[in-house]
């Protein structure tokens, strides 16, 4: 048990500051090898001492409980991560992980808001409540900028470039980019700014995040959630939504827009253009008048 606590507190240690992850990636890397713990501990088994063959055996478990494909394999991944890391200390010889077959995961394309949709739930907000020109700022700058939670709730002023028409964006691993900035951004933040937050007792060390709770502290992602989810309801919009939506809609709109998949890439801090593809496969009607359109095949003169 004590084997199991110092390797996880060294291995949490490990990825924030040699790996520089994020604390929700850390968190869930964190949660991956503390089930492993509670699997191991009955059968006596510390970190050192796990085989391949225990390691297929939760996830035979897991499996038997209904855990879908892509839970094993983050799961698993989270594995592979954590004995990477005994190998750098020769805490271990070998890894056992190395013998695991990821499970195959069908690509999942995730729900996209049409424009006249945003329009309506952007449409839906109060603006005479206190709250009601923040939402409508945070909802231009989720679609505009296609920023994940994280990222807009941790936006500071000293990363907000409007006169150059750009924000500053801290990702995942603390990688830096730079996103362009539309006019309703600028004009809907500093409506907000400047009539509504400075109206604020702002609390001690939130003064420079741009958007604030009615307290005068940093939103959480949870809230974030629940304006999107609310707004989603009175607009009459039936999709399961969250603030990630946004992103999509926004990567797919530029794209089907005809924007260069690698600016895409940039723009959204994807590491690997894969990840950005998966937005090519969101709407088959565009992609059909597309290559009937631009195919030299389809371009025979009459």
């Amino acid at each position: 048990m004590k084997d199991w606590e110092r390797y996880i507190k060294q291995f949490v240690h490990y990825l924030k500051i040699e790996r520089s992850l994020a604390e929700n990636s850390v968190f869930a890397y964190q949660q991956d090898i503390s089930k492993l713990k509670d699997f191991c501990i009955p059968y006596n088994l510390s970190p050192e001492h796990i085989q391949t063959g225990h390691l297929k055996q939760f996830i035979a478990e897991l499996f038997d409980l209904g855990l879908s494909a892509r839970s094993q394999a983050r799961i698993i991944s989270g594995w592979k991560q954590f004995f990477d890391f005994m190998l750098l200390e020769e805490l271990r010889k070998d890894d056992p992980s190395e013998g695991l077959e990821m499970p195959k995961i069908g690509r999942k394309l995730p729900e996209v808001l049409t424009i006249e949709e945003i329009d309506r739930m952007i449409s839906c907000i109060d603006l005479q409540t206190n709250e009601g020109q923040r939402n409508k700022a945070i909802l231009e700058t989720l679609y505009s900028c296609g920023l994940r939670v994280s990222e807009l709730v941790n936006l500071r002023f000293e990363d907000c470039f409007f006169d150059e028409g750009f924000i500053r964006v801290i990702g995942k691993g603390n990688k830096e980019r730079l996103v362009p900035v539309s006019p309703s951004v600028k004009e809907e933040t500093a409506h907000y700014v400047q009539h509504d937050r400075s109206k604020l007792n702002i609390q001690r060390g939130h003064e420079s995040f741009v958007f604030l709770n009615r307290r005068g502290a940093q939103l959480t992602r949870v809230m974030i959630f629940t304006i999107i989810k609310n707004l989603a309801h009175l607009a009459g919009i039936k999709k399961n939504i969250s603030p990630h939506t946004f992103r999509h809609s926004f990567a797919t709109h530029l794209i089907e827009g005809g924007a260069n998949l690698r600016a895409v890439q940039d723009m959204l801090g994807h590491e690997s253009i894969t990840t950005t593809e998966i937005y090519t496969h969101l709407d088959q009607r565009f992609l059909r008048d597309a290559i009937l359109t631009y195919h030299p095949r389809n371009n025979v003169a009459d």
